[in-house]
C-alpha cells in the first residue's frame, strides 16, 4: 500500500494513461474512470522511493530542489493530487517512524540508521530522527511531537533516566515501541541489542591472553544496560583470571573522542599504570590513541588499546584498532522489522533480542612491553 491508502500495484492502473510515460500505456487512450494514480507509480517512473515522493510533494527540506521539481512535474503530468491528511484518515497510518538516540555524531549510529532506513523505506515509512543527548526531557519533547503527528511507532535508544512506566504508558496508548541498544527493566517494549556482557568478556579475555594483568575499563554510562553490561563482562573475565577488578583503573561516563583525549593524563598518573585499555566504545579509544602519542607513547606498542562497536574507521587507523563488532546492520534491520510487526498489530514479548558480537583482533593490542 502507498501512504495515500491505495495500492501501489501497477496492475491496478489501467494500462492506458495518456502521456504518462509508463511502460505499456498507449498514448492515444485517456485514464480509465475510477482509477487513481498513486505515489508508487510516480516513484516507479522516477526510480525513487515512495517516501521521497511524499516528502517532495510536501516541500520537505530533506529533499533536493531538483528532485522536488521532477516529482512535482511528474505528478502534474499524470494528474496526481496528494492529500496527506485524507491519507492518514483513511489508513489510520501516518507512515512516519520516530528514531531517537543519544549521539547521532557517533558513526555507529549512522550504520544503524542506514540499516533501519533500508527496511522501513521498503514499507513506505519515513524516518524522523532525534538526538536526545541522554536528556530525558528532550526525549519526552520529541515523543510528544511524534504523538501530535500520529507517528506509526518509535524506535528508541532510551535516555538515562527513562522509566518503564513512561514506556508502558505510551504502549498502553497504542504506540508501538522498539528499544534499541539499551534495556529498560520492566518495560513492555521488545529491545534489540548486542550481547554486551559477552563482547566485553571476549575482548578482556584477549587482553589477558596477551599477557596483560593491569587492564583499565574506560567509559560507559553505568546508568544504562550497555554501560553496566560491558563493565560486567570486563569484571567477569578478570575475576576468572584471579584479578580483582576493584583494584584496576575503572573510569565511567566516557563516551566521545574528546572524553578519550582528556582522560589520558589521569591514566598515566595512576599508581598502577595500566598496560592495556579496554574502552567502552571506539570513539573513546580513537580519542586516546593520538593523546598517547602527544605524551611520547606509541599506542599499540607502549600501551594496548581496544575499542567496541567496530565503526568504519577502526580498521584503518594506525595502529588498526582491536574492537568488538556489534553488528549495527543486523541490530538496525531487526529493530525495524520488530517495530513493523507491532505496527501491523502483532503483540511481541518484551524479552531482549540479543545479537552475538564478534571480536576483531588487530594491531592495537600487542603483549605488554618487557
Amino acid at each position: 500500500m502507498s501512504d495515500d491508502g491505495s495500492s501501489d500495484d501497477p496492475k491496478e492502473i489501467d494500462p492506458a494513461v495518456a502521456g504518462s510515460g509508463f511502460s505499456g500505456m498507449p498514448a492515444h487512450q485517456g485514464p480509465k474512470p475510477g482509477r487513481r494514480i498513486t505515489l508508487g507509480h510516480i516513484a516507479e517512473k522516477l526510480g525513487i522511493s515512495t517516501a521521497t515522493v511524499s516528502l517532495a510533494l510536501r516541500d520537505s527540506a530533506l529533499i533536493a530542489d531538483d528532485t522536488k521539481a521532477r516529482v512535482k512535474q511528474t505528478a502534474e503530468e499524470v494528474g496526481y493530487i496528494y492529500n496527506r491528511s485524507a491519507a492518514s484518515l483513511r489508513t489510520a497510518r501516518s507512515q512516519i517512524v520516530g528514531v531517537s538516540v543519544h549521539d547521532i555524531l557517533n558513526p555507529y549510529f549512522a550504520q544503524l540508521f542506514a540499516a533501519l532506513e533500508e527496511v522501513l523505506e521498503k514499507e513506505g515509512q519515513m524516518i524522523v530522527i532525534s538526538n536526545h543527548r541522554d536528556d530525558v526531557e528532550r526525549q519526552r519533547t520529541f515523543i510528544s511531537t511524534l504523538q501530535q503527528h500520529r507517528a506509526d511507532g518509535l524506535i528508541l535508544c532510551p535516555a538515562v533516566g527513562t522509566s518503564a512506566e513512561e514506556i508502558n504508558r505510551l504502549m498502553s496508548l497504542g504506540i508501538p515501541i522498539t528499544l534499541l541498544g539499551r534495556e529498560v527493566p520492566g518495560a513492555w517494549a521488545p529491545c534489540v541489542h548486542g550481547d554486551d556482557v559477552a563482547g566485553a568478556y571476549e575482548v578482556t579475555k584477549h587482553l589477558l591472553a596477551q599477557g596483560h594483568e593491569r587492564i583499565a575499563m574506560l567509559g560507559g554510562r553505568r546508568g544504562t544496560s550497555a554501560g553496566r553490561d560491558r563493565n560486567l563482562g570486563w569484571r567477569k573475565a578478570l575475576e576468572e583470571h584471579g584479578i580483582d577488578p576493584d583494584k584496576q583503573l575503572d573510569i565511567p561516563e566516557l563516551m566521545t573522542q574528546s572524553d578519550g583525549r582528556e582522560i589520558v593524563p589521569r591514566i598515566l598518573e595512576a599508581p598502577e599504570r595500566p598496560t592495556a585499555l579496554m574502552c567502552f566504545n571506539d570513539l573513546v579509544a580513537l580519542g586516546i590513541m593520538p593523546a598517547l602519542r602527544r605524551q611520547d607513547l606509541i599506542p599499540g606498542v607502549d600501551m594496548a588499546v581496544s575499542g567496541y562497536d567496530d565503526i568504519d574507521s577502526a580498521e584503518y587507523r594506525t595502529p588498526s584498532l582491536t574492537t568488538v563488532c556489534n553488528h549495527a546492520d543486523k541490530i538496525g534491520s531487526l529493530a525495524a522489522l520488530t517495530l513493523l510487526r507491532q505496527v501491523a498489530g502483532e503483540r511481541l514479548p518484551s524479552k531482549p533480542i540479543l545479537i552475538e558480537p564478534e571480536l576483531r583482533v588487530r594491531d592495537s593490542t600487542p603483549p605488554p612491553q618487557k
